[in-house]
């Protein structure tokens, strides 16, 4: 089983701590690490690998769910700008990354100043400091959830 069928069958059982909501095409979850804070990914159902391997009405619904997740995230957490990725390199099944993103999240860091997240170093990404705490995240999790509600 992939690691995201596995995050997905945590769902199913009510064990994964990250779960906001499901929608008709996959699973909104908060990422287990928060520098950008409300990252957010989009797990797809389907255990499929690539967009175009999706039946065209599953695919339409997939990107528009998508669109409505970003947007919420934008709201919920005061994003300026959205940057989506969709790779699946590492997990070879189709999952939308979501960063919200605010002016200074990766200044400092290799004189870069703005640009994508892949800039901010990775170690600091994934670090312990970035993972919310219990409290931070039924917060994160309440605040995206209601921000859902409202645009769909």
């Amino acid at each position: 089983m992939c690691f995201i069928c596995e995050r997905i069958q945590r769902i199913k059982e009510g064990t994964n701590p990250y779960f906001v909501k499901e929608l008709e095409t996959g699973y909104v979850v908060l990422g287990d690490n928060q520098h950008f804070k409300g990252y957010t990914l989009f797990l797809c159902k389907e255990h499929q690998t690539e967009l175009f391997t999706l039946d065209h009405d599953t695919k339409m619904k997939y990107l528009e769910e998508m669109s409505i997740v970003a947007e919420a995230v934008a709201k919920a957490f005061g994003a300026e700008k959205m940057n989506y990725e969709l790779l699946g390199n590492g997990d070879t099944h189709l999952h939308w990354h979501l960063f919200p993103r605010v002016t200074g999240d990766i200044e400092n860091y290799g004189n870069h100043g703005r640009g994508p997240v892949w800039w901010y170093p990775m170690e600091l990404m994934y670090s312990e400091e970035n993972i919310p705490s219990e409290t931070e995240l039924e917060e994160m999790k309440s605040k995206l959830l209601r921000e859902l509600e409202r645009v769909l």
